[in-house]
């Protein structure tokens, strides 16, 4: 059956109402067809299209502005050997690694919020052996007490089990102790403590337990150190042989080295006073505690270690602009995982620096494989000479030429406020000198300042950094007159006569 343009076909029989539906067969005829151009169905979906997004724009959210991508940090780690470098004549290999060692010294020249990681290899100049080396206490220290396995077993907790690891452990105490006494800082301590003094050092995280740093003013510590800021310069992860401990009532006391004599720990004074006193009262003991150096030894708690988290915690939200961590083998898990955050965060940063400075190399592991920006084979006072910076209680040293921060942000668009001082009307008075008589030195006569029309009122002089003007009075314009004063309109007066409204009159009436 064919359709008409735009014309419905009319069937020839009409389904009855009374029909089931099922009975109701459709056939071709009784549909109803349009020949409809496909132009105008192209236009009214393209309509409906728009009503549908403008519907549906009013539900959602606007779209979300583009965010700006930033540029991606050269996350390379360059490699400087300073012994190959010292040791070679070759100007092209001088050539190449010029560049870096300048970026290096201008690190420790320029920077101001530098975090230092230290160990023991910065004390070996002093005399102080380290401990993972072929020549460290680990190696040493087995031949010496005739240890079965490492050196490292005298740095365990479990030493206090046995009389003979006490003695043994008291013996290397002493020694150690006797060692660090009249050391001398050397030039890379003298350089910390240089950065601290400058205010330039955020902070030193120090394995060592010698007690070098913390000598130095600059980088004095606390002990115990304090949970709550400000904290001190220098952090002493592993505690240090300048102090000792009673291990029951946590008296601190200044080391001493002859009380470590033998296998029994030495008695805590303080205890044994109030034992006395406990005792003299007529009450039970309570108990003598013993002391022992105050140093961290493996497989036991940290008493510092709330303050060490709180201290660390802050430092990393300052976020950093170098890490530099030095003599140190990162070994030990709770050290290597505080450096590899902020080594993290300081190189995420833009213009931040990171540096591993050891004559081993960097350490291996996915966890610190992209921690460093330079990995420099070198001797840490050789660094520090280098660097040249003068010592921190070397008040006489003058100026000395830092290198240019050329990664530092330009300042742009940044106001200046110039004042100009208006010229004043200085009396005239002769410059008195050394030969001249009292009589002479004195102001010119009234007659002379009354002739020049000047006051004879007392001027104030005020100090200016402008060279004195002329000394010809300049005739000012006069002030503008003041307009004359609006007069002012009197307050309404309260009259005893009032008048009488419309209301008021009909009240009355109904009144009556």
């Amino acid at each position: 059956m064919s359709c008409s343009p735009l014309l419905p076909s009319v069937p020839n029989a009409l389904p009855s109402p009374l029909s089931s539906v099922d009975s109701r067969s459709q056939s071709p005829e009784s549909k109803i067809c349009y020949n409809i151009p496909t132009e105008f169905l192209s236009n009214f979906q393209k309509i409906s299209e728009k009503r549908i997004f403008k519907n549906e724009s009013k539900d959602c959210a606007p779209p979300a502005k583009r965010q700006k991508i930033t540029k991606l940090r050269n996350m390379k780690t360059e490699y400087l050997d300073l012994v190959s470098l010292n040791q070679s004549n070759d100007e092209v290999y001088h050539k190449m690694q010029d560049p870096k060692l300048k970026k290096l010294l201008e690190i420790f020249r320029t920077k101001r919020k530098i975090v230092v990681f230290a160990g023991a290899g910065i004390s070996v100049s002093a005399g102080i052996p380290d401990f993972r080396s072929s020549t460290g206490l680990f190696k040493t220290l087995r031949g010496d007490f005739k240890l079965k396995t490492s050196g490292k077993q005298l740095f365990d907790a479990d030493v206090y089990r046995s009389n003979d690891a006490t003695s043994s452990f008291h013996a290397m105490v002493r020694e150690l102790s006797r060692k660090t006494k009249n050391v001398k800082p050397t030039p890379f301590h003298d350089m910390l403590a240089t950065l601290a003094e400058e205010g330039r050092l955020l902070r030193l995280y120090t394995q060592n337990v010698d007690g070098i740093d913390v000598r130095i003013q600059p980088l004095a510590t606390n002990v115990p150190l304090n949970v709550k800021g400000p904290w001190p310069k220098a952090i002493q992860l592993h505690g240090g042989l300048g102090k000792m401990v009673c291990s029951k009532c946590s008296h601190l006391a200044d080391f001493d080295a002859s009380l470590f004599e033998g296998p029994t720990a030495p008695p805590c004074s303080q205890c044994e006073e109030h034992e006395g006193v406990r005792k003299a009262a007529g009450l039970r003991s309570h108990g003598v505690g013993r002391l022992r150096p105050r140093i961290l030894l493996y497989n036991e708690h940290n008493p510092d270690e709330d303050a060490i988290g709180a201290v660390s915690f802050a430092d990393i939200n300052k976020g950093p602009d170098a890490v530099i961590v030095v003599g140190t083998s990162l070994q030990v898990p709770g050290i290597r995982r505080l450096a590899r955050e902020m080594c993290l965060k300081t190189r995420g940063r833009k213009n931040g620096f990171t540096a591993w400075i050891n004559h081993d190399p960097e350490p291996s592991g996915a966890d610190v494989k992209d921690c460093w920006d330079m990995v420099v084979r070198a001797d840490c006072d050789d660094i520090a000479r280098i660097v040249g910076l003068p010592k921190w209680d070397d008040k006489d040293c003058g100026e000395y030429t830092v290198f240019e921060n050329r990664s530092a942000p330009l300042v742009k668009n940044q106001c200046h406020v110039v004042v100009h001082s208006k010229p004043e009307n200085l009396m005239r008075q002769k410059t008195p000198t050394i030969s001249d008589p009292p009589k002479i030195q004195a102001v010119e006569p009234e007659a002379t300042m009354r002739s020049n029309g000047l006051n004879l009122k007392q001027s104030i002089i005020k100090i200016s950094s402008h060279p004195i003007m002329s000394e010809e009075i300049k005739n000012k314009k006069p002030g503008r007159k003041p307009l004359p004063s609006r007069p002012i309109k009197s307050t309404p007066k309260i009259f005893s006569n009032f008048h009488v409204t419309k209301t008021a009159r009909s009240a009355h009436r109904t009144m009556k």
